[in-house]
C-alpha cells in the first residue's frame, strides 16, 4: 500500500532559533497559501526541548493529513473570494455565482471579512444576521446570506480548511412566507386588451397563459414555435451579464484602466445580453398553446415580417426572435419590465411584479382543475414544495372536490338519508 507522497525538503523544512527575548522559536511549513507561497506557522517555547516536541507534533499532524491547510493565516474574505473566483465557476451558472457574490460582498465581507476563518463561531454569524435585520434587510435576504455562507463554508470543511461548519449550527431568522396574490381573470383580460396593437403585444399573452419566465420568453426563436402543431419549446433564455474589466488579469485586481465599473473599461468583456441554457433540466420543456394564442402569434409573426421588410437595411439578423426590438435585436430585460409596467397603467390594473404573471398562469391552471404534476411540467418546476406555495388555489380545489363528492353521493337522496336516521316513535 502506497503512503502519502512526501513533501520536498524545501516545502517541509522547519527552522529553529533562539530569539533576543531568550525564548526558542520555530517556523514550520504547514502547507501552501492561496497564492501558492509556502505557509509558515510560528511556534515559541521557553526551552529547546519544549520547542522540539511542539515542532514534532505539528509536523506529524501535517504529514498525516490532520493539520487543516492554512490553519491560522487565511481570513474569511480570502476564502470567500477564492471560493467565488476559483471554485464556483467550474460548477454553477454565471447568474447563480453573481447572486452569491452580491450576498457575500455586500452583506458579509465588509463586516466579517477580516476575521480568521478558524475563528468563526455560530454566534458570530447570528450577530451578523441580527445586524442585517436591524439595518432593515428582509428575512429573505438574511436567509439568502445564510445559505450562501453555509455552502461556502461546507466547501472549506470538505477541503480541510475548517474542522466544522459554523453556518450549519447557526440559526437564521425564520423566513416570512408571503402569500401569492395573482391577477384575477378580469385583470388579465384588461391587460391583454391594453396590449393589443402594441409592438410585441403577444408577449403578455404568452406571459399570462403559459407562465414563461422573463428570460425564457425573451429568448424564444421562431424555430421553437410550431404554430401548426400548437406547441412551443423552451430551449434558452436571455440574460444580462455585468461587464468585467479586460485591462487586468484578475477580477479583483486594481483596474489598470482607472475606471471603477467594468462597463466603462475600454477592454471590457463577458457582459451584455447573452443567450444561455435554461436554469434546470426541467426548464427545457414543450408547452401546448391555447388556440387563441396560436392565432395571436400568427398575427404577431405577420406584423413582424412586415416590419422586417420595412427596415431590411438595419434589421439584426443574428437571431430569428419571436419577441425583439423594432430592429430585430434581443430585448433588454429592464426594457421589458418597463413595458410591463406601462401596460399595467394603460389597463388600469394594480401594480404587480412581472413574475406575478407567472404566478397567475400557475394559479389559473390549478383553478381549472389541471392536476399538479401537469402544472409542474408546464411551469418547469422541479420541486413539489414550489407548488405548495399556491395553497390558495389548492384549497379552493379541495372545497370544489368536496362539493362534487357531495353531489355525487347525496344529491337527490337527502330526504331518504334524513328519514333513515329518524329514531322510532
Amino acid at each position: 500500500m502506497r503512503g502519502r507522497p512526501r513533501a520536498s525538503t524545501a516545502d517541509s523544512a522547519s527552522t529553529r532559533y533562539r530569539g533576543a527575548d531568550g525564548r526558542w522559536h520555530a517556523r514550520v511549513t504547514v502547507g501552501r497559501r492561496l497564492d501558492g507561497e509556502r505557509d509558515r506557522r510560528h511556534l515559541s517555547r521557553a526551552t529547546k526541548r519544549e520547542l522540539d516536541a511542539a515542532v514534532r507534533e505539528l509536523e506529524n499532524a501535517r504529514d498525516s493529513g490532520q493539520q487543516p491547510w492554512l490553519l491560522d493565516a487565511i481570513t474569511l474574505e480570502q476564502w470567500l473570494e477564492h471560493w467565488l473566483e476559483e471554485i464556483l465557476p467550474l460548477s454553477v451558472r454565471w447568474k447563480t455565482r453573481s447572486g452569491y457574490a452580491s450576498h457575500l460582498r455586500v452583506h458579509v465581507i465588509p463586516t466579517l471579512g477580516a476575521a480568521r476563518l478558524t475563528e468563526l463561531r455560530p454566534e458570530t454569524l447570528e450577530r451578523l444576521y441580527r445586524q442585517l435585520m436591524d439595518d432593515g434587510r428582509s428575512t429573505h435576504v438574511v436567509h439568502g446570506v445564510h445559505r450562501v455562507l453555509r455552502s461556502s463554508l461546507n466547501e472549506a470543511v470538505r477541503r480541510q480548511r475548517l474542522v466544522t461548519n459554523p453556518a450549519a449550527l447557526a440559526r437564521p431568522p425564520r423566513v416570512e412566507r408571503t402569500e401569492i396574490e395573482p391577477l384575477t381573470a378580469d385583470e388579465c383580460r384588461a391587460i391583454l386588451k391594453a396590449a393589443r396593437g402594441r409592438l410585441n403585444g403577444a408577449r403578455w399573452s404568452v406571459a399570462l397563459s403559459l407562465g414563461l419566465r422573463q428570460g425564457e420568453a425573451l429568448g424564444l426563436m421562431w424555430d421553437d414555435v410550431d404554430l401548426d402543431a400548437g406547441v412551443l419549446r423552451v430551449r434558452r433564455a436571455v440574460q444580462r451579464r455585468t461587464w468585467s474589466h479586460g485591462c487586468s488579469p484578475r477580477r479583483r485586481a486594481e483596474p489598470a484602466c482607472g475606471h471603477l465599473r467594468g462597463a466603462e473599461c475600454p477592454q471590457r468583456r463577458d457582459g451584455g445580453l447573452v443567450l444561455v441554457e435554461p436554469k434546470t433540466r426541467s426548464s427545457r420543456r414543450s408547452v401546448a398553446l391555447p388556440p387563441p394564442l396560436v392565432a395571436e402569434l400568427r398575427a404577431h409573426r405577420a406584423a413582424q415580417l412586415r416590419l422586417k421588410l420595412e427596415r431590411a437595411n438595419v434589421w439584426d439578423h443574428t437571431h430569428d426572435l419571436v419577441f425583439s426590438t423594432d430592429w430585430g435585436a434581443l430585448i433588454d430585460p429592464h426594457a421589458d419590465y418597463r413595458d410591463w409596467k406601462q401596460v399595467l397603467r394603460d389597463a388600469g390594473v394594480r401594480e404587480v411584479r412581472l413574475h406575478d404573471a407567472r404566478h397567475t398562469a400557475a394559479t389559473l391552471l390549478l383553478l381549472q382543475g389541471v392536476d399538479i404534476r401537469t402544472v409542474m411540467a408546464i411551469m418547469g418546476w422541479t420541486e413539489m414544495a414550489t407548488a405548495q406555495r399556491y395553497v390558495h388555489a389548492v384549497d379552493e380545489l379541495r372545497h370544489e372536490a368536496a362539493r362534487r363528492m357531495g353531489a355525487a353521493l347525496w344529491d337527490g337522496a337527502s330526504a331518504d338519508l334524513t328519514g333513515s336516521h329518524q329514531l322510532p316513535g
